[in-house]
């Protein structure tokens, strides 16, 4: 790690400290102010990637699943109305999930470096935010793994409703991680306008990868 890896890290630890205390907060039916401050660790991991390379983007992710562990544990420590704020299925799920997809991220992003500018970016971010979605959602709330965690009820996300309050009849869960995942499409495309401008500038100081 250099110097120049610290801003990376530093906003990664922010976004994921940010992003586990905003997930408290509801936001409408479905989600959570979370899901709009989570979806920026893609951005930076990319930026990292293209500016730094796959070394220093691997680093940066790790910093912010330490981070997140860390958040999670203490969560597990800290009492709410129907138990800790953090359970042990949603501390799993949320480590699992980041840590798989960021590094699938970077491998995909790796992969791709070579093409159009945006391609990589968003191409890495859509496969990796699919990914983080389907793991943490299923980990945390699905039915059928309840035996991760028995003194866990989850009950209350099997609960069949329509899809986003207007679809087909699912379980709560399954709305709730539609309402993520497209949060996540959303900002990915969103999030090409800054990676544009920060990487013209880096390549303006010649520091690319």
């Amino acid at each position: 790690m250099t110097r120049h890896h610290l801003p990376g890290i530093l906003a990664m630890a922010a976004i994921v400290l940010a992003s586990n205390i905003l997930v408290q907060f509801l936001f409408g039916n479905w989600l959570t102010w979370g899901a709009f401050t989570y979806p920026l660790a893609f951005l930076v991991t990319d930026l990292m990637n293209r500016i730094y390379g796959v070394r220093a983007a691997r680093q940066v992710v790790f910093a912010g699943f330490v981070v997140g562990i860390v958040c999670s544990l203490i969560g597990t420590q800290i009492m709410g109305e129907f138990g800790p704020l953090v359970t042990w299925r949603i501390a799993c799920g949320s480590g699992l999930a980041f840590l798989t997809a960021q590094m699938l991220d970077v491998a995909i992003f790796d992969r791709l470096r070579d093409g159009a500018w945006w391609r990589a970016p968003l191409a890495s971010t859509l496969i990796g935010s699919s990914v983080d979605t389907a793991l943490f959602f299923t980990i945390a709330f699905s039915g059928a793994l309840s035996f991760l965690e028995p003194g866990n009820d989850v009950s209350w996300a099997a609960e069949a409703l329509p899809l986003l309050g207007v679809g087909p009849v699912v379980p709560l869960w399954v709305s709730l991680a539609v309402a993520d995942w497209s949060v996540k499409l959303a900002l990915a495309l969103v999030a090409l306008i800054p990676f544009r401008m920060i990487v013209s500038k880096a390549a303006n100081r010649k520091i690319l990868a």
